[in-house]
């Protein structure tokens, strides 16, 4: 079972995370920080944000991943997934602007969105309610 809506997602947000990653190592060798954020704002969030994906991202992938094993691949986890693959996009250039914003808030909000229903989902397949 190849699980094709978990695996592309999980893809994505490989490639969100090298993004971030990415835009943190060129600050780091700009602003010469090696170690810990050094009192800069700017890559203190952006190191958040890169945290914020990694603390996310498991718990929505399993869950993807158990839901599409229980019940197949369908629309409603496709669009689930594209929603946390854009949210994780959104917050991190929302985070960048330094104050409350669109991109940011809309990215936490839809990202804890999802969370929450994939766990009420989730549950209501072990329950045998879905």
């Amino acid at each position: 079972m190849t699980l094709p809506i978990t695996l592309i997602t999980a893809a994505a947000l490989g490639t969100i995370s090298l993004w971030l990653g990415l835009r943190i190592f060129r600050m780091r060798l700009r602003e010469e920080i090696l170690i810990g954020d050094d009192g800069n704002d700017k890559l203190a969030g952006r190191m958040r944000a890169h945290a914020n994906l990694v603390e996310y991202a498991p718990f929505v992938l399993i869950l993807m991943a158990l839901i599409e094993v229980a019940r197949g691949a369908g629309i409603t986890l496709a669009v689930t997934a594209a929603l946390f693959i854009l949210a994780r996009i959104a917050n991190p250039i929302g985070m960048d602007l330094r104050r409350s914003n669109v991109p940011r808030a809309s990215g936490a909000i839809v990202t804890w969105v999802v969370l929450a229903f994939l766990v009420g989902w989730g549950a209501l397949i072990a329950l045998g309610l879905a």
